[in-house]
């Protein structure tokens, strides 16, 4: 039985449906408290049932993204601000590698974010 998060990922396209599914397999393995859920139509990836992170296609580029919940507190060079207040986007090409250390780097501060843990 499909879950309600499935079909996000089976209404994709390639490339972009298997850099999807690599990106979700990737969260959800990082660690045992990490689940997928649904919010605003996209999956939303929490830690302790708080929400980390999202992922959504780019309209312009049509290429992957993880919006980053706490991205304003992290300090990573491919971080986008745009214009959001508190997340950043972090952009993925379903053509190249997935950046496996930046997204483990991206998910470690989240948790420790989340945890209430200094840098």
């Amino acid at each position: 039985m499909l879950k309600s998060t499935d079909q996000f990922y089976l209404d994709k396209e390639e490339p972009n449906k298997s850099c999807l599914l690599a990106l979700r397999s990737i969260l959800t393995n990082h660690h045992e408290q990490i689940t997928e859920t649904k919010k605003y139509g996209m999956p939303c990836f929490c830690y302790k049932d708080k929400a980390i992170c999202y992922m959504w296609i780019d309209k312009c580029t049509n290429q992957p993204y993880l919006l980053m919940v706490h991205g304003m507190l992290i300090d990573h060079p491919q971080l986008e601000q745009g214009e959001r207040k508190r997340m950043k986007i972090f952009r993925v090409d379903p053509n190249e590698d997935i950046p496996m250390d930046d997204i483990a780097y991206l998910l470690n501060e989240s948790i420790r974010i989340t945890d209430g843990k200094k840098a």
